[in-house]
């Protein structure tokens, strides 16, 4: 064999080397790409880990919380997530029908605050008219958020106008634990026996309470007033909710000696803390005891005819003598009539609906008017476009507001000619048809005007109502005029200080309009 025909060992196959080179690189690739995704998986696991520990371990206990702690910003170190939307309830934002900016003011010896909301006195002066006689008509403001609710209801004009009561503080502060030290360890008698006390010296005995536990000072709402220390769960604690939804469940479902705390089901107890405050009251006899009149219903003719039956009026109207009625903020009775409540949705499923932080599902206690966080309040239900979820809500308070103006137009006319009718000689005997019709009529007016979300909570029922007191005012002037009592010639006279009151404007984003909270 001649050297030419021996196989060459310097010049190997070139073609047998790319592909070694090419299976050593898929090799390596394969390897890089296994312990990517091992260290992928391993991170995930250790992530899922975490969140389960996370979930295991919902809150921080940090420090011991009692049944007498009520301080927010001690329980805010074991739930740092909630008390820092509690502290974001300062926040004032206008929506269109509620709620205010901060309008400055200038501090008295009587009202040291430097920022109120709005007069909606000056925006509807009929609404004097209305009140003539109560301190409403002196002083009535927007809505603010549950950081100012104690400060506000010291501090309103009203207090100055006509001192009020020691139950007014059942709802503008934390009154659980007061309640119990001044009652001795009994909730109730501690809250029989602040009602009828004028509101200062209530107020000065329940701040006594607070600093003889170590507190600086009385709070607003505070999480013991709907949160059980021990276990989170929530609870009612006001004795006007736990004694009128006693009162309610025996009239309508013939259930004796209903107690929320035992027998509510947790969903309702959603609403129910909400309930505690946001509702109508009165306070009944010289004992002042506040209470809720749902004994034939939660419905405003129903709470009408409760108040018809009973003969109770918080004042005689200036203008006419009419014996009437305040409605107060029927918050949770209208959202009783309306299709969220008919579905099973309570007030914290918009109010206070729920938000992710972390692991954690947390309800936002950033309490406020789903309208200002739409994502998580409605479109959680409700998978159409934020747009298209506002236009309906501004729809139904745009048209609730209308049928409110033609309500008041007309009821202002009724006490226009009830007083010209004391002016040409007229007296009570002549008049009491036509003043119980006032008082019917402004009632249920009152009610609407007083519920703070201008028809949503129950679009078909507010209108029902309005409808029914434009049928009372009607009724009243056919009264007069059947009984010649309407001077010939006079259309329509309308009280002083009475005038239309136009519309609020039109916001240009979501974070201003909407119901006020």
């Amino acid at each position: 064999m001649s050297d030419n025909d021996k196989p060459s060992q310097s010049n190997p196959d070139p073609a047998a080397g790319r592909a070694w080179r090419r299976l050593t690189i898929l090799i390596v690739l394969l390897t890089l790409g296994v312990g990517a995704l091992t260290f992928g998986l391993t991170a995930l696991l250790v992530n899922i880990f975490t969140h389960k520990q996370e979930e295991r371990n919902p809150f921080y206990r940090v420090v011991e919380l009692t049944d007498e702690t009520v301080d927010p910003a001690v329980w805010g170190k074991n739930f740092p997530q909630q008390y820092d939307g509690y502290k974001r309830t300062v926040d004032m934002v206008r929506t269109r029908f509620g709620g205010s900016e901060a309008y400055p003011h200038a501090p008295t010896a009587t009202d040291p605050r430097t920022k109120v909301s709005h007069s909606r006195l000056d925006d509807d002066p009929r609404l004097r008219t209305m009140w003539a006689g109560y301190a409403f008509a002196v002083d009535f403001r927007e809505e603010r958020g549950h950081a100012y609710m104690l400060e506000d209801q010291s501090f309103t004009g009203r207090q100055q106008a006509s001192p009020q009561p020691g139950a007014c503080l059942h709802c503008h502060a934390s009154t659980y634990v007061p309640y119990k030290k001044i009652g001795g360890g009994d909730l109730i008698k501690g809250f029989e026996k602040l009602n009828p006390l004028p509101y200062a010296e209530a107020r000065a005995q329940m701040e006594m309470v607070m600093k003889g536990l170590g507190d600086t000072s009385l709070h607003p709402v505070a999480c013991i007033d709907c949160h059980d220390p021990k276990t989170m769960q929530l609870r009612v604690t006001r004795p006007g909710f736990i004694e009128g939804i006693a009162a309610s469940k025996k009239s309508a479902e013939e259930i004796d000696n209903y107690d929320p705390n035992t027998m509510a089901t947790r969903q309702e107890m959603r609403s129910f803390v909400c309930g505690q405050c946001h509702v109508e009251y009165y306070f009944k006899g010289k004992e002042k005891r506040l209470t809720y009149p749902w004994t034939k219903g939660l419905r405003a003719d129903q709470i009408l005819s409760y108040y018809q039956e009973n003969g109770h009026k918080d004042w005689t109207h200036a203008l006419t003598g009419a014996p009437a009625l305040k409605a107060q903020h029927p918050e949770f009775e209208m959202w009783n009539q309306g299709t969220h409540a008919r579905s099973g949705v309570t007030c914290a499923d918009c109010h206070m609906p729920y938000k992710r932080v972390g692991a954690l599902k947390v309800s936002d206690h950033h309490v406020r008017s789903p309208l200002l966080n739409i994502n998580n309040a409605c479109q959680t239900c409700h998978k159409v476009p934020e747009k298209e979820l506002l236009g309906r809500v501004v729809q139904i308070q745009s048209t609730t507001y209308e049928l409110r103006g033609m309500a008041m137009d007309a009821l202002i006319e009724l006490i226009g000619q009830i007083k010209a009718a004391r002016e040409a000689g007229a007296g009570d005997a002549d008049l009491v048809k036509a003043l119980d019709l006032q008082r019917q009529a402004q009632f249920l007016l009152d009610f609407i005007e007083a519920e703070n979300s201008m028809g949503f909570h129950a679009p078909q029922e507010t209108a029902r109502v309005l409808f029914l007191s434009l049928d009372k005012t009607r009724q009243g002037q056919a009264a007069l005029r059947g009984m010649g009592m309407i001077p010939p010639g006079m259309a329509a006279a309308v009280a002083t200080g009475a005038t239309d009151a136009a519309p609020p404007p039109a916001a240009e984003s979501p974070e201003a309009t909407g119901s006020g909270h």
